[in-house]
């Protein structure tokens, strides 16, 4: 268990899911979701308290749909149900890179588009090296995953979420919009919504409370 949850553990059992090493080309976000529901029936869970960030919000959104008995309480944060103007130019642009195999660029991109301005402004000296650092082999996972995110569009199934639910929005998110948490508190019978002001797709890093807001959630 990765040390950026260990807040969660001392409550919780926690597993961290990521989508699988090789993905099938034309993979989606359901497909993951069903991926994830299948690890959580090998590993015994029956019910579980579920995060989900960004894409994995979206595999979280199909895992509570499909898979409603296996979701006690569900967290939604800086995701959206379905693709937007603002999003779909940002992962096609994303795509771009990735088969140009511009690595530098796609990290800086992601990096500008995530994170607030102060947070920037300390890390900007650190671009030289982005593109030495953690570059893949090929971009073939990634290009998949992107395309997945494209193609995402679980709105008009959002209503069949029963569970209760915390969505959580960044009011200056560069990626999927503000408005995207919005639309799906609007479309979840249960749930609540809370935006952090001046922060962006990145709040889940850079807010102080992001896990204890969570944690009285689930509690």
């Amino acid at each position: 268990m990765t040390i950026t949850y260990h807040v969660f553990a001392k409550k919780y059992k926690v597993y961290v899911f990521s989508r699988k090493n090789n993905l099938e080309e034309g993979c989606s976000t359901r497909t993951m979701a069903s991926d994830q529901a299948e690890a959580l029936k090998m590993l015994g869970i029956k019910k579980a308290k579920v995060l989900g960030i960004s894409q994995g919000g979206m595999i979280a959104q199909y895992l509570a749909i499909d898979y409603p008995e296996l979701v006690e309480k569900l967290v939604l944060a800086v995701t959206s149900s379905r693709q937007n103007s603002l999003s779909q130019d940002v992962v096609e642009k994303w795509i771009i890179m990735a088969e140009q195999k511009d690595y530098k660029s796609l990290m800086i991109d992601t990096a500008e588009k995530s994170y607030s301005e102060k947070y920037l402004s300390k890390y900007r000296p650190l671009y030289p090296i982005l593109g030495k650092l953690g570059k893949p082999k090929d971009f073939s996972r990634f290009l998949i995953q992107a395309k997945s995110c494209i193609t995402h569009n679980a709105y008009l199934e959002l209503d069949t979420i029963a569970c209760p639910t915390l969505i959580i929005g960044g009011e200056c998110d560069k990626i999927v919009g503000v408005e995207a948490s919005k639309e799906l508190a609007d479309k979840i019978k249960k749930s609540k919504l809370f935006i952090y002001s001046g922060l962006g797709h990145a709040a889940y890093e850079e807010a102080k409370d992001f896990k204890e807001r969570i944690l009285v959630f689930m509690s």
